[in-house]
């Protein structure tokens, strides 16, 4: 196929056909659920693991009969059935962060708009401080104090991506705050809780929404790098970053696969999910139709 046909088909908007995008993205959260029923291995699970094994090179023939087609790593483990499974918690962990992180953002930042006051600034000056911050020192700040788990960077993620949607959602509640449907709400004696969730908040929300595929991108970079570090996913539960990081002292040895082939799957899934999320920015956003 030619560079000109593939770039074509990368680059083809969404409403005329798969992109390759689109493909690819729908290909990683297939295998990512299938993973237990094609991988070769459990690769955490130290019954299926043969020591001797280790750092095979891509295409051996191991025990059982069984071709490793990307190789194995230091300790044995299929390089394939690693990022099966390291694709189930990046994608498990990167979009249940961004769900919440969305949900209370988007809540901080209507009730700031809403009760006004104290509460507006204490709330924006929180957004505030978090945004002037870099985002990786942020992470590391929150996942420190609160320990390694999954569930620990899942809230990680959580804390990073909030102030975001605060703000968006903020800026726009603030512009429906004095329309008609409000006040009559507000004279119907309506409950605040009702006010925020079923009227403020669903009008709020759109511009934020363009934003959720992007922040999921950056989502599964940041846990990526957190692993990589060490502080992210657990060493006993697969991750990509951490697949990438198992490898990466084994480099100067030539044994390039180990954290090559976990490194090439990270790098797709971020630019497909990150090419997609503009796809359904540009759809949803009528300023940038025409661009």
């Amino acid at each position: 196929m030619k560079a000109e046909t593939i770039l074509a088909l990368w680059k083809r908007p969404m409403g005329h056909g798969p992109s390759l995008p689109k493909f690819l993205l729908g290909a990683y959260m297939l295998l990512a659920i299938v993973a237990p029923l094609i991988a070769l291995q459990n690769p955490y699970d130290p019954l299926q693991i043969y020591g001797w094994e280790a750092s095979s090179p891509p295409g051996t023939v191991g025990t059982g009969g069984f071709m490793y087609l990307l190789g194995t790593d230091g300790l044995g483990r299929d390089i394939a059935s690693t990022i099966l499974y390291g694709l189930r918690i990046s994608l498990v962990v990167s979009i249940t962060s961004t769900a919440i992180g969305a949900l209370v953002g988007l809540t901080a930042g209507v009730s700031a708009a809403y009760f006004g006051k104290w509460v507006d600034v204490v709330i924006m000056r929180v957004v505030d401080l978090q945004l002037s911050l870099p985002t990786i020192l942020v992470a590391l700040i929150a996942i420190v104090t609160l320990g390694p788990g999954i569930d620990r960077i899942i809230l990680a993620l959580i804390i990073v991506q909030w102030a975001t949607y605060a703000r968006i959602a903020r800026g726009v509640a603030l512009s429906e705050i004095n329309k008609p449907y409000l006040d009559a709400a507000r004279l119907l004696r309506l409950p605040i809780s009702r006010i925020i969730f079923r009227h403020l908040l669903p009008n709020s929300i759109a511009p934020a929404i363009t934003l959720i595929p992007i922040e999921l991108g950056h989502a599964v970079a940041l846990e990526a790098t957190l692993s990589f570090l060490g502080l992210g996913v657990p060493i006993d539960k697969p991750s990509l970053g951490s697949a990438v990081a198992n490898g990466f002292q084994y480099l100067l040895t030539g044994q390039y696969w180990i954290s090559l082939f976990p490194g090439l799957a990270l790098f797709g899934l971020i630019a497909s999910i990150n090419f997609v999320g503009e796809d359904i920015r540009r759809r949803l956003d009528p300023r940038s139709r025409s661009i």
